[in-house]
């Protein structure tokens, strides 16, 4: 086996410079169920042991610590109120009120509702929560909006609203982005320097196609997530850009706004062919995912994944720019053999 001679966050920085890393670097994403499962297979005690057993080059996520008015149990900062929701081999933390539903103008939003202020966290903690761990990447500060605006006015109202209030969604997201901005900057400037990316994220694709127009998301969503680049850009982080699904149609948009990475590569997605996506965008950004979730990890043979692990070094590790890790969250329907069986053969097989 070839010798490392890169520290995880070299490793990264590697690949969104378009550099050769010595080896593919990994990432792990799952939920709670699933990582209690792989640690009980492993025998690991901690995600950290597994992490160093299997390579995962697992960046170190920072954030302020919220020191704001207290909140009712299960109410985020925004009065949104969340409930575990049971899908059979765990659960998920959904939103069962929508605090802005009731509203129908910016001017009753503006009389009645308290927007959180940046001064309600703490950032001087951050320098703590990398210590012993600067060799790997770290990722703080970044957005996600429109992810709240759809918990403060319900799912389907949110979506309406873009034809039938566009003032309100106007109103809405100015004030989160302003927030995620504000966190974003006092984040950077902490720990100057430090910060290797930041996950400016909206969720636009659905299986088949967008979830809303382009008209609408270059109206709403573009000016203000170039907002956000910029600011990244400006400190020396990355933009790591999440966008679920088949959203082929709005890459070039992003990649125009200055992205550097591209998660999560549903390549079972509709136009989300992994040899078109590199052909096309791989000389501009990096991949990260494309480790298959609807059927490969939770339901594929081992050899199965095996071999999805070798078509994406072979696909899209080509001449560097890829990063393997799973395309969302492990679910705990996923084998452990099978997760297993994914990072042996990324670092078995990895190596440039």
């Amino acid at each position: 086996m070839p010798k490392e001679t890169m520290t995880p966050r070299e490793r990264w920085l590697a690949v969104l410079t378009h550099r050769t890393p010595d080896r593919v670097p990994m990432d792990y994403w799952a939920t709670t169920e699933a990582t209690e499962k792989i640690l009980r297979h492993t025998g690991c005690e901690d995600l950290w042991q597994f992490f160093a057993r299997y390579h995962i080059d697992r960046p170190v996520t920072v954030h302020g610590r919220f020191v704001g008015p207290s909140l009712d149990p299960n109410t985020d900062v925004f009065g949104c109120r969340f409930a575990q929701i049971g899908y059979g081999t765990g659960e998920y933390r959904e939103c069962i009120h929508h605090p802005l539903a009731r509203y129908s103008s910016v001017e009753e939003i503006a009389r009645d509702y308290t927007w959180p202020n940046p001064d309600w966290w703490d950032y001087s903690d951050i320098p703590n929560q990398i210590a012993g761990r600067e060799m790997y990447p770290i990722q703080g500060g970044g957005s996600e909006p429109f992810l709240i605006y759809k918990n403060l006015r319900g799912q389907e109202r949110a979506f309406m609203d873009l034809v039938e209030h566009p003032d309100i969604v106007h109103y809405c997201l100015d004030r989160l982005f302003d927030l995620a901005y504000a966190n974003t900057l006092r984040i950077y400037e902490r720990i100057p320097g430090t910060v290797t990316l930041s996950y400016v994220a909206e969720d636009m694709g659905g299986q088949d196609g967008l979830m809303f127009s382009v008209r609408h998301i270059r109206e709403f969503l573009l000016p203000r997530m170039k907002r956000m680049i910029d600011l990244a850009h400006s400190a020396g982080v990355y933009v790591f850009h999440h966008n679920d699904g088949a959203a082929r149609k709005i890459i070039p948009d992003m990649i125009a706004l200055g992205i550097d990475a591209l998660n999560p590569i549903q390549w079972r997605c509709k136009g989300m062919e992994r040899e078109g996506l590199k052909a096309d965008f791989g000389a501009q950004i990096a991949f990260h995912g494309a480790m298959d979730n609807q059927y490969t990890l939770p339901f594929g043979a081992v050899a199965e994944v095996r071999q999805e692990v070798l078509d994406n070094l072979r696909i899209l590790a080509a001449g560097g720019g890829y990063i393997l890790a799973p395309c969302h969250n492990i679910q705990a329907v996923s084998p452990p053999e099978n997760i297993v069986a994914m990072y042996e053969t990324a670092y078995e097989h990895g190596w440039n």
